[in-house]
C-alpha cells in the first residue's frame, strides 16, 4: 500500500496509508495434481468428490394387526424397500454416506384387534436416511360395513367376508420399486381376505392367505421379510405368508398367530364365534433396519443395534429398535 503524506505547517494535512493487497501465485504443480482454480470449480459445480461410502440397506417397516372378534382380515405386511439383495425388481439405488451420525427408526408391529371390538392396529413406519417404509395395514373385523374394509399401508390389510369387503391398497404411499401389495378381497361363504406381502397381494395362494413376502441376503443366509397375515375363515384356518406372516386361528375362544418379531410380518385374524366368546387378532411383527458397507468402512451403533462383519469383509449393522448409526 502508498505511504502516507508527510506533514505540513498545517497539522490536518497529513494523508493515510494506501489500503495492503494480498497476492496468491501458483507454483508449478506435479502431473496429476489439481489446479486451484479447477477445484473451485468442481466445487461450485458439485462435481468434486466427497468422501463416503456406497452402502446398501434393508428397511421393513412393522406388520398391521388382524383383525379380532370373529372372521377377520390379516394384517397387511410393513413396507418392504432394499438395496443391493433381495429379487431384483424390488430393488433400489445404494445410499452414499459420508462420516457421521444416522438416526433410523424401527416400526413397532400394531396391536391385533381385541374382544369383543375387534379394530386392530396399523404399524409403524421404519426410516434410515432418506428411505422409508410404511407399516402394513390393519385388517378388516366384523363390526359393520366402516370397519370392514382393510386399512392401506406398506402392505394392505384383508377385507372382510361380509359384503366382500375390499382389502386395503398396498405400496402406500407410492414408491418405486414398490414396497408392498394390496390385501385380499373377503367372500360371501365366510372367509376374509388375507394380507399382503413384499412379493404378493393376499388370496394369491388360495382365500385367506397372506400374500408371501420377499426373501433377502443382506445378512448371510437367505431369510424372508414381510409376509401377510392369514385371514379368518369359517371354517378351518388360513397360513400367512412367506416372511413372517402369522397365520389364522379357529373358532372362538382363539387368538391369531403374530407377526414374527423383525420380519414385518402381519398378524393373523381370528375364525368364526361362538355364542358366548369372540376372538382376538395376532400382533404385527416389528420391522428391521440392516445396513451394509465396504470393507473400509466402521459402523458403530447405539443400543438397539449391533454390528458384525461378513465373511467376504463388508460391515454390517442391525437394528431392531430405534437408534443411531454412526459412519467413519
Amino acid at each position: 500500500g502508498g505511504g502516507g503524506g508527510g506533514l505540513g505547517n498545517d497539522p490536518g494535512s497529513a494523508g493515510s496509508g494506501g489500503p495492503g493487497i494480498v497476492i496468491v501465485k501458483e507454483l508449478n504443480k506435479a502431473s496429476g495434481v489439481w489446479s486451484m482454480q479447477s477445484q473451485f470449480s468442481a466445487k461450485s459445480q458439485g462435481t468434486w468428490p466427497e468422501l463416503g461410502y456406497s452402502i446398501d440397506y434393508l428397511v421393513i417397516g412393522g406388520g398391521g394387526g388382524g383383525g379380532g372378534k370373529y372372521i377377520g382380515g390379516g394384517g397387511g405386511a410393513g413396507g418392504y424397500r432394499a438395496s443391493g439383495y433381495g429379487p431384483s425388481p424390488l430393488q433400489g439405488n445404494s445410499l452414499f454416506l459420508s462420516p457421521g451420525d444416522y438416526g433410523l427408526v424401527v416400526g413397532g408391529g400394531g396391536a391385533g384387534g381385541p374382544a369383543p371390538a375387534g379394530l386392530g392396529a396399523d404399524g409403524g413406519n421404519s426410516s434410515f436416511d432418506t428411505i422409508e417404509s410404511e407399516g402394513g395395514g390393519r385388517g378388516a373385523w366384523s363390526g359393520g360395513s366402516s370397519c370392514g374394509t382393510g386399512n392401506p399401508g406398506g402392505s394392505g390389510g384383508g377385507g372382510m367376508y361380509d359384503g366382500n369387503q375390499a382389502g386395503g391398497s398396498g405400496n402406500t404411499p407410492p414408491v418405486s420399486p414398490p414396497q408392498g401389495n394390496a390385501g385380499g378381497v373377503g367372500n360371501a361363504a365366510g372367509q376374509s381376505g388375507g394380507g399382503g406381502g413384499a412379493l404378493e397381494a393376499g388370496n394369491t395362494d388360495g382365500t385367506g392367505y397372506g400374500g408371501d413376502g420377499a426373501p433377502n441376503t443382506i445378512l448371510g443366509p437367505d431369510t424372508s421379510y414381510a409376509g401377510g397375515g392369514g385371514g379368518g375363515l369359517a371354517t378351518g384356518t388360513a397360513p400367512g405368508g412367506d416372511g413372517g406372516g402369522g397365520a389364522s386361528a379357529g373358532p372362538a375362544p382363539s387368538t391369531g398367530t403374530a407377526g414374527t418379531a423383525n420380519t414385518g410380518g402381519g398378524g393373523g385374524s381370528v375364525g368364526n364365534n361362538t355364542p358366548s366368546a369372540f376372538g382376538i387378532g395376532g400382533a404385527g411383527g416389528p420391522g428391521i433396519v440392516i445396513v451394509r458397507g465396504p470393507s473400509a468402512v466402521t459402523f458403530a451403533v447405539t443400543p438397539g443395534g449391533s454390528t458384525s462383519t461378513h465373511p467376504g469383509g463388508d460391515k454390517i449393522a442391525t437394528f431392531t429398535a430405534s437408534g443411531t448409526l454412526t459412519v467413519s
